[in-house]
């Protein structure tokens, strides 16, 4: 049994999936397109009819394609225009990352970003498992106050590897930003994966069911 202070956040690409989701006890979703290329934005579509037929959250993924998340300025416009839809039609808040051509963080586009997406909450997604130092690029995002949250596993494949890294991450992040481990976080193995990371928020395809 799950200790009631720990946030699930299940990551699904249909509204059947969302709803079995709440059904099953996620606390909130992410809402993605395509999952085979690790999530790119969702249609409009999907995204209504989620509103519609959830109570828990939503957070609504911002990513053109799939890939890197070097990004042209064409396809910056249009996470722009993505996050304008998201916050006409009210989802929580939205998930994107964007990294430079030296593979760090991109500080002054992130910013950019997450200024644009204000009132809606932010997550910094998975891109920063992609960054040559995870715990230097969260100190760096701590510097960006309209983040509430960075997903990661660490720089590593799954959550479990990563459990070192990430709980040097959660130390650096303390109080700014929110750390929720994913990388093959399951429903069976959740408990085992909390007491190596200690954080308090989770994220998988299958973190309840």
């Amino acid at each position: 049994m799950r200790p009631t202070n720990l946030t699930l956040e299940a990551c699904v690409e249909t509204l059947h999936d969302a709803i079995r989701a709440e059904h099953c006890g996620a606390n909130r979703i992410e809402l993605c397109g395509d999952l085979s290329v690790g999530g790119v934005t969702p249609s409009e579509e999907l995204t209504l009819a989620c509103l519609q037929g959830l109570k828990i959250p939503i957070m609504a993924m911002v990513r053109p394609r799939g890939g890197d998340f070097v990004y042209t300025d064409t396809e910056i416009e249009a996470m722009k225009n993505d996050i304008q839809y998201f916050k006409s039609v009210g989802v929580a808040g939205v998930v994107f990352g964007i990294l430079d051509e030296n593979g760090g963080v991109d500080i002054a586009r992130t910013r950019e970003l997450s200024e644009l997406a204000k009132p809606l909450l932010v997550t910094f997604h998975k891109a920063i498992d992609d960054t040559p130092d995870p715990v230097v690029a969260i100190e760096h995002l701590t510097q960006i106050p309209d983040i509430q949250r960075v997903l990661t596993s660490g720089g590593k494949s799954t959550a479990m590897e990563g459990s070192e890294i990430l709980r040097k991450m959660r130390a650096v992040a303390e109080g700014k930003i929110k750390i929720i481990a994913a990388g093959k976080v399951t429903k069976e193995n959740l408990m085992q994966v909390h007491t190596a990371v200690r954080t308090t928020e989770y994220h998988g395809k299958r973190i309840v069911f």
